[in-house]
């Protein structure tokens, strides 16, 4: 049964990291995190006179370098100073040189959001009246290529290095303390710990080029390094190697003295070792918490504790069983793993999947927004097939459940008794050992004494010899002594090469004799444990566990390198339509629509003025009122206009506030005259929105 085992836990794991690959393969470039919602110029405007700068107003804060803004001529030249910077909340401008003649000149921006991903994209204006270019103003690719997928693999195994080292640290703690000693476990965590060292500095090195050229070449660019170093997530990676630092110690604590010590002297040392595990733990799962998704939006406050949550109960999850896994595979066949313990990790594992499911949830709907977002965007499909593999998860565990509690009922005794029998055979192999190393002494003691005799006699006759012939013939007395030196130098020769020759392949033949035993009663202790059909089927079932969890890391892997629902629907600006109101065709154009959130204090009516709307630059302004006709304010508005004819926008306008129930907007550019959706979007909460909209022709 081993023998047939082994292949295919082998065929399965290249399987299933086959299909983590493929995912990790698909999942593109990483999308953008924070969206454009604003330009001045507009996209596709034409203006009178060429401006003094060009601004851009973002979604949330990003980060910019000299490279950051870039405006080119229709001859593909830079005509920006290579100087951007804020000018306060989440727009950002770049001066222009003077003098400009007419043409039609192209903006090119590549940012880095505030939750880390790289954002990229370009559009067109023009000065007078549209030429031709020959700059291509399609998007940039942000986070693409070589280097792109090399660091979405770090990413991966960084995740999956912290689920190995945290969950198989925990599973010993909480679940399995005489785990500590068994070497296939000491692999597991350690190889996490590993992993997750080797991801960071990889993710470190990899960052520069990222976010910037996309290059190998600058992978080693110490000046782009640098640069690395003071931003968030430089510090974040940093902040990462320091808590792995402490992590090893830890995890030299847990496989060194708590392995040596006794039971109770455990349970004084696993306190403090969880307290310790947990800091450290929580601190590595706060470099992702507060560098990425939870760190910006709604409620960041909030999301941020929910993300440690969330990871930390992930990796106890996927962790332990990965050590659950190792141990029932490759464990020694005198330490089998308890079923004790694996009743406390079945527990663990329910806890975490509640933590799951609670954070999960609201990660979900902070992302999302809405339940259109499930299946209109990216990231909800995503989550879809995330949350079906969670469900397949949870239904493998809940076989495995089953399988713990036939194998506690039927499986432990045996396990007892092949204990019992592995301590009676080492009494007896110590009880043989001993009795051959007494024989071999007496037999060394009678070897020395047999010795001594014949050394004795042969000097005896020696003398003899001598005193007999020493009278008649000197020379004579001399060969006999002689002989009889040399006769007793033979025997005693003789007798201590038999003796140690003896002594010593008698050792070395019961040394391997004690070894063939030893394997031959390990093998069959091993026979005896995986004949056990509730333990064969409780290793298929963490085996099939594990390999879904592995497809599931892929897919969140992708997932937090995907636009969140939220923000792409945002960046879209649809929603509802409501019915048309004409216009005229020339002259200010007054909208009126009403809205209702859903929520409390949730309807009113929004009316949007654009004047003189025609073709170039109007002048916008917004007024919300309650059904009474009171105005009150609202913690966002935005606007959209879009030609479908012509497929152009939709076109972002970003209205400031002037007063209560008052925003405007100046220099709103219309690029062609025609029949506009005017969309207003409208928020009353941090969830409460909705989009409204009504065309209007403008000549």
């Amino acid at each position: 049964m081993t023998q047939t085992i082994a292949p295919r836990f082998r065929t399965l794991v290249l399987l299933l990291l086959a299909a983590a690959c493929a995912l990790l393969a698909g999942a593109g470039p990483a999308s953008a995190h924070a969206a454009l919602t604003g330009s001045d110029p507009q996209q596709g405007a034409v203006v009178d006179r060429a401006p003094a700068q060009v601004s851009l107003t973002f979604s949330e804060s990003v980060s910019v370098d000299d490279d950051s803004l870039r405006v080119l001529d229709p001859k593909g030249k830079r005509v920006d100073d290579g100087s951007p910077s804020g000018t306060g909340g989440t727009t950002y401008s770049v001066k222009l040189h003077t003098g400009l003649p007419d043409g039609t000149y192209t903006v090119t921006y590549q940012v880095v959001s505030a939750d880390s991903h790289p954002v990229a994209g370009a559009y067109t204006f023009s000065v007078g009246a549209p030429s031709d270019t020959s700059v291509s103003a399609s998007a940039q690719e942000a986070g693409g290529g070589f280097v792109g997928t090399l660091y979405g693999f770090g990413r991966y195994v960084s995740y999956a290095g912290f689920a190995v080292l945290v969950g198989g640290a925990a599973f010993v703690l909480a679940c399995w303390p005489r785990g500590s000693g068994v070497r296939v476990v000491q692999r597991v965590v350690v190889s996490g710990w590993l992993a997750l060292t080797a991801a960071t500095l990889m993710l470190l090195l990899l960052r520069g080029s990222y976010t910037g050229s996309g290059k190998a070449g600058d992978i080693l660019d110490l000046n782009l390094l640098g640069e690395v170093l003071q931003t968030k997530t430089g510090a974040a990676l940093v902040s990462r190697l320091l808590l792995l630092a402490a992590a090893a110690l830890f995890v030299a604590v847990l496989f060194g003295a708590y392995d040596k010590r006794e039971d109770e002297e455990k349970r004084d040392l696993t306190f403090g070792l969880a307290v310790g595990g947990a800091v450290v733990a929580s601190g590595l799962a706060a470099t992702w918490a507060m560098s990425e998704h939870a760190s910006v939006g709604l409620q960041a406050g909030l999301a941020m504790p929910a993300d440690i949550v969330h990871l930390l109960a992930v990796a106890t999850w996927f962790g332990g069983l990965t050590a659950l896994l190792a141990a029932l595979y490759r464990g020694p066949a005198d330490t089998p793993v308890p079923a004790v313990a694996v009743r406390r990790f079945s527990r663990v594992a329910f806890g975490s999947v509640v933590a799951l499911v609670v954070t999960g949830t609201y990660q979900s709907w902070r992302q999302l927004g809405s339940w259109t977002a499930f299946t209109e965007t990216r990231y909800g499909q995503l989550l879809l097939v995330k949350i079906g593999l969670v469900a397949v998860l949870v239904g493998i565990a809940y076989l495995s459940r089953r399988w713990t509690a036939q194998l506690a009922g039927t499986a432990s005794p045996g396990v007892v008794r092949q204990r019992e029998q592995g301590e009676k055979r080492e009494k007896g192999q110590k009880g043989e050992k001993a009795e051959k190393e007494r024989v071999g002494a007496s037999s060394g003691r009678g070897n020395e004494k047999a010795k001594g005799s014949e050394k004795s006699a042969a000097s005896g006759k020696a003398v003899t010899s001598g005193k007999a012939t020493g009278g008649s013939k000197g020379s004579g007395g001399a060969k006999g002594a002689g002989t009889g030196a040399k006769a007793g130098a033979k025997g005693v020769g003789g007798g201590k090469g038999s003796g140690s020759s003896n002594g010593s392949g008698g050792s070395q033949r019961a040394a391997q004799l004690a070894r063939q035993r030893a394997a031959v009663d390990a093998a069959r202790q091993k026979r005896q444990r995986d004949a056990d059909p509730n333990r064969f089927g409780l290793r298929r079932s963490v085996l099939t566990e594990a390999g879904v969890a592995v497809v599931l890391l892929a897919v969140t892997t992708v997932l937090t390198q995907t636009e969140p629902g939220r923000t792409e629907q945002e960046a879209k600006a649809t929603g509802a339509s409501s019915a048309t109101t004409p216009a005229p065709s020339t002259g200010a154009v007054t909208l009126d629509m009403p809205f209702d959130t859903g929520a409390q204090n949730g309807k009113g009516v929004v009316r949007v003025e654009l004047d003189p709307a025609r073709v170039g630059a109007n002048e916008m302004h917004l007024y919300v009122e309650r059904p009474d006709g009171t105005a009150f304010d609202l913690p966002e508005v935005k606007v959209a206009l879009t030609q479908e004819a012509k497929d152009i926008g939709p076109l972002p306008v970003a209205p400031d506030h002037i007063t209560t129930g008052h925003w405007s907007a100046s220099g709103v550019q219309i690029p062609i005259g025609g029949d506009w959706e005017v969309s207003v979007t409208v928020r009353t909460s941090d969830i409460d929105q909705v989009t409204v909209s009504k065309n209007a022709q403008i000549g």
